[in-house]
């Protein structure tokens, strides 16, 4: 970036488009740039285009081709998913208000949605806590349905600290309480199995930048026969769910990118999570006072993610300070960076406000080496030894 060398490790944050995503991409930009809601051949083209695309992720996701919806990103997917489904319950039996169940790791996008909706009166709202380790239990859900709950929320592995959920297990409690289980399953793709009917879910959204795939689409996968009112009109496109002409180029982007990233997951997971540990190692034999966030089996946690708190230091100046030397890092959830309040997952684990803000979020990818992997521990941890001394904290 700006001629320098960068070591990128935010994956969570976004990825960068790969070249044959790319490149599947162009034609629809240039000679094919019909409206697939064209009855000329130009618009047929486009309209193929959706379809072929809408199968090849249906094949990933094992569902049918109709229960995917083309949306502009996971934040639409997500509020899509809480808001239709609380709205289409308020709307059944107005004279039940309906219930909604979320934990307190969701990304933003679902626990603003469902905030909104409770202030808004639709619903009523009960957030779940997790673990110490990141973990919400299928017991702790349980616990919180109600008769008239109409919907449980819970992601499929978190975006700050990796904590994989137990989501089957999940899903399987509110459909005996006769709840239907929404999963933001953004982090997962190209790292663990999505088939929907193996997970249980009845609706799951992704977002193609994040694995290789353009910025600005998404998808949301709906069950057939799950209550939806759906929240964008104008037009009958997505057979009449969302109105808007579809973003042909970034669709078939995000099409390609999914297949491949599922198609090279088992490869892509094994060799990243070495790499992964091979970073905790490194940091936790330079940095004293070094704590990892998260789930400490490793098998429970993303392959790519590490996220840990160093005392002594604030996380965002250490990623001023990583950026000078040409490393890049996360304090936390891209959404959220800048905020001046600690991360809401950290703090909903328990940990204490001071470690929250000492976090940093390392995720690597497929293209990280372990040359990246060694010369990002040498540089953070003098970084971190220059920034303890700064505060004036023990070295």
């Amino acid at each position: 970036m700006n001629g320098q060398e960068v070591i990128y490790l935010d994956h969570a944050a976004t990825t960068p488009v790969d070249r044959d995503v790319l490149a599947a991409m162009i034609p629809w930009f240039t000679e094919h740039f019909g409206n697939p809601s064209s009855i000329y051949q130009g618009g047929q083209d486009a309209r193929a285009a959706l379809d072929d695309a809408r199968s090849a992720i249906s094949r990933v996701l094992g569902c049918l081709p109709s229960e995917i919806l083309f949306t502009s990103g996971a934040t639409e997917s997500d509020n899509l998913a809480i808001k239709g489904v609380a709205r289409a319950a308020r709307l059944a039996d107005p004279s039940v208000r309906p219930h909604l169940v979320i934990s307190a790791i969701e990304h933003h996008a679902v626990l603003h949605a469902a905030e909104a909706l409770a202030r808004e009166g639709w619903c009523d709202l009960t957030v779940v806590m997790p673990d110490r380790q990141g973990i919400v239990s299928p017991e702790a859900i349980a616990e919180a349905i109600r008769p008239e709950s109409c919907l449980v929320g819970v992601m499929y592995a978190n975006n700050e600290m990796g904590a994989i959920q137990p989501i089957v297990e999940i899903a399987a409690v509110a459909h005996g309480r006769g709840a239907l289980f929404f999963t933001d399953a953004v982090q997962a793709a190209g790292a663990l199995p999505l088939d929907v009917n193996r997970l249980g879910c009845d609706m799951l959204a992704l977002s193609a930048h994040k694995f290789h795939g353009p910025k600005g689409v998404g998808l949301l996968y709906v069950r057939q026969g799950t209550p939806v009112v759906w929240q964008q009109d104008g037009g009958g496109q997505e057979h009449g769910r969302r109105g808007g002409t579809e973003n042909v180029p970034g669709i078939v982007g995000m099409a390609a990118a999914l297949v491949n990233a599922d198609a090279t997951r088992q490869q892509t997971s094994v060799r990243v999570a070495a790499l992964r540990d091979r970073l905790e190692m490194a940091l936790r034999e330079g940095i004293p006072d070094l704590s990892i966030n998260g789930p400490t089996d490793t098998g429970s946690r993303l392959p790519n993610n590490l996220n840990v708190s160093i005392q002594g230091i604030q996380g965002e100046t250490m990623l001023l300070a990583l950026d000078l030397e040409g490393v890049a890092a996360s304090a936390g959830s891209a959404c959220t960076t800048g905020n001046a309040e600690p991360s809401h997952v950290l703090v909903a684990m328990g940990i204490p406000e001071e470690r929250c803000r000492a976090s940093l979020r390392f995720t690597l990818g497929r293209d990280t080496t372990v040359e990246d992997v060694d010369e990002a521990a040498d540089i953070v941890a003098s970084v971190a030894e220059r920034v303890r001394g700064l505060a004036g904290a023990p070295r």
